[in-house]
């Protein structure tokens, strides 16, 4: 879905998974200090919104996901996961429950998989899940934002370390741009995500990434509860194993014209271009005060105070998952 803030001026469209959104608004760094200083917004209308109504909403979405929500309290944020049967990373949720209803915001173009997945699940449960998409929209306000919606002005608001994802009316996108303004792009809020380590569906994870390799026990993965799908995978790397993989953090050297993009080969310096592979490089920046970053998988045995290279570029990493 287009977003009709992309009509702002000097707004620059998105490209890729984030397409529909403006990836700037003409100065990225300017965006970046904006949001780290808690002013303006990020509109974040491409995500897909669903939500899951009925008695049994909590109880039932409890069975089906990694996070403990049978008791989740009105207005309380959190994030789960839905695993395969072998452990491995499908979907990735984001919730607030109001009272009646549960808001849920996942990456664009996963909400329809999602609902299907729900729909078969439902048997003699009383809920019902919908994609909210058309009608709702997701902005994100910083950590620090003096923002308040006003009354009847969205619809739900998660409040998380990072700031608050507001659930509105897609059909107030540009009024609440009017007044709550600046927006800033997607690129800085990107930036700022890699910073703070956090991984992404689709972006940290592939076809077979399990939670252990990101760092999502704890804040994704309830590892106090059982009666989901993969949950055997997600005990038995807790109890008996190490992930094969872990995420890292490379301070990558800031004299490259270029960013090493996604897929790029990671490797010890010392072997050179031509060294084996130990990882790959998930997602690359440019941030306002450290300069180009990136967040990596390698392999678990990589050490921790080695100096890799992703192709010909120097990074040096910071531990994200203890190996």
């Amino acid at each position: 879905m287009k977003s009709p803030l992309l009509s702002l001026p000097g707004a620059v469209p998105a490209e890729g998974p984030d397409e529909g959104v403006a990836a700037h608004y003409g100065d990225l760094f300017r965006e970046q200090r904006a949001l780290a200083d808690g002013t303006g917004f990020v509109d974040l209308s491409h995500r897909g919104v669903l939500t899951v109504t009925g008695d049994d909403r909590l109880s039932w979405l409890h069975l089906l996901i990694t996070q403990h929500v049978s008791e989740l309290p009105a207005g309380r944020a959190t994030e789960a996961l839905v695993l395969t049967a072998n452990g491995h990373i499908e979907h990735a949720l984001y919730l607030v429950d109001d009272g009646t209803t549960t808001w849920v915001h996942v990456e664009p173009g996963t909400q329809g998989a999602l609902l299907a997945y729900l729909e078969s699940m439902k048997f003699f449960y009383r809920v019902e899940a919908a994609d909210r998409t058309e009608e709702f929209a997701l902005v994100h306000l910083p950590a620090g934002s003096i923002v308040n919606p006003a009354e009847g002005e969205a619809a739900a608001v998660r409040e998380t370390p990072y700031g608050r994802d507001v659930f509105l009316e897609r059909g107030r996108l540009e009024e609440f741009a009017a007044a709550h303004g600046p927006a800033v792009g997607v690129l800085a809020h990107e930036a700022l995500r890699v910073e703070a380590h956090r991984p992404r569906l689709g972006f940290e994870t592939d076809h077979r990434t399990i939670p252990h390799e990101l760092g999502w026990i704890g804040t994704a993965v309830h590892l106090q509860k059982g009666c989901y799908r993969g949950q055997e995978t997600v005990a038995r790397v807790q109890n008996l194993g190490k992930p094969p993989r872990r995420l890292v953090f490379l301070h990558l050297d800031g004299s490259e014209v270029h960013l090493p993009g996604p897929g790029t080969p990671v490797r010890l310096a010392a072997d050179g271009p031509d060294g084996r592979k130990l990882g790959f490089v998930t997602t690359s920046a440019r941030h306002h005060e450290l300069g180009p970053i990136a967040l990596a998988l390698v392999k678990r045995n990589v050490p921790v105070d080695a100096e890799l290279i992703a192709e010909s570029t120097a990074a040096a990493q910071e531990v994200v998952v203890e190996p």
